[in-house]
């Protein structure tokens, strides 16, 4: 589990690719906020977490779960949650607002084009929403 990338990974890399052709600019990985965000946007006072759907639990196709130690790895990804509800709710405290960008949004079977998923992005920023999400969208 070590070796499993926590920065510049794929989705976010895709992510941060959609965000800068819009003009949008950004900090990466500022560990002195809660959860260390991968995005930090000091303009709109947000930040950005791009989530790996398994880990995270987002509830899609991507979110299987281990059949061999169940018990362990429902306690493990019962943290991976209880932590991000936690650090988000800290950041909302310290008057950031918060975005998770969900994996299936970048990548897979359901992923949203790159342009779309930055005109997403954008139109929350601009928002006075205080905590979204961007999902792929719903394979039918």
């Amino acid at each position: 589990m070590s070796a499993v990338g926590q920065k510049n990974t794929g989705p976010e890399m895709r992510l941060r690719s959609a965000l800068h052709k819009r003009g949008v600019r950004f900090r990466l990985h500022d560990r002195k906020l809660p959860g260390s965000p991968d995005l930090v946007l000091p303009k709109y006072r947000s930040v950005i977490f791009v989530h790996g759907c398994y880990w995270h639990r987002h509830g899609c196709y991507r979110s299987t779960t281990p059949k061999s130690r169940k018990e362990f790895w429902a306690e493990k990804f019962e943290a991976n949650v209880a932590r991000d509800r936690r650090d988000a709710d800290r950041l909302i405290d310290l008057g950031w607002r918060v975005l998770v960008v969900w994996e299936c949004a970048l990548i897979g079977k359901t992923a949203c084009s790159p342009e779309e998923v930055g005109e997403r992005v954008h139109a929350w920023l601009r928002s006075s929403q205080v905590h979204g999400e961007v999902s792929g969208e719903v394979s039918g």
